[in-house]
């Protein structure tokens, strides 16, 4: 638990392009067990997608349809599932992506060859075979205002760590909460049998 307690306790600078982790203790339950892949952070708040959540609202085929993207498609593409990325604006589609697809103007470079796009131009692009070769599509995403997640990392709200990509693209979306602990050197069973103690 040493190791949990100096990551909380040292804070983020900033947290771009880390993972965000949600502690067993989370209270609030849209980010219970979550893993949230940091695409921005600055002091004027944070925004990011959660990375572990399948959507159970929407698939692929009823978005494709939405869209009007059209019939057909990539194999990869069709198999790929739809993502919880947050709470906030849930109408709204992110795909978190390698940097072999990049659109002026509308694609963001985050860190580490990972990139941010929001426009329907890359769902047809992948829809076709010519989009980005690891990709993660989310309906909506987490945000905090100035100060809001510093200040929940301060009540122990949330872990932090270096992102991995392999982790980040992995579709057994069940292990990447595990994974994601055990990158930052804690076994869950640690912390549920420590946690309340100082």
């Amino acid at each position: 638990m040493d190791q949990a307690r100096k990551r909380r306790v040292s804070g983020p600078s900033y947290l771009s392009g880390q993972l965000l982790v949600a502690m067993p203790t989370m209270g609030d339950r849209r980010f219970r067990r979550s893993v949230i892949y940091m695409c921005s952070h600055s002091s004027e708040g944070a925004m990011g997608l959660i990375v572990n959540q399948r959507s159970s609202d929407v698939s692929l085929g009823d978005l494709v349809e939405q869209l009007g993207i059209g019939e057909g498609g990539a194999e990869a593409f069709l198999e790929q599932s739809v993502l919880n990325g947050g709470p906030v604006s849930t109408e709204r589609g992110f795909v978190l992506h390698t940097n072999d697809y990049f659109a002026e103007e509308a694609t963001l470079a985050i860190s580490d060859g990972i990139c941010l796009t929001a426009t329907i131009e890359i769902l047809k692009a992948m829809a076709s075979g010519q989009g980005p070769r690891r990709s993660v599509l989310a309906l909506g995403y987490a945000g905090w205002g100035a100060g809001q997640l510093e200040a929940e990392i301060g009540a122990n709200g949330w872990l932090h760590c270096p992102a991995d990509r392999d982790l980040i693209f992995d579709t057994d979306l069940e292990l990447k909460y595990v994974r994601a602990l055990s990158k930052i050197g804690i076994e869950l069973s640690h912390l549920h049998s420590e946690a309340g103690h100082a």
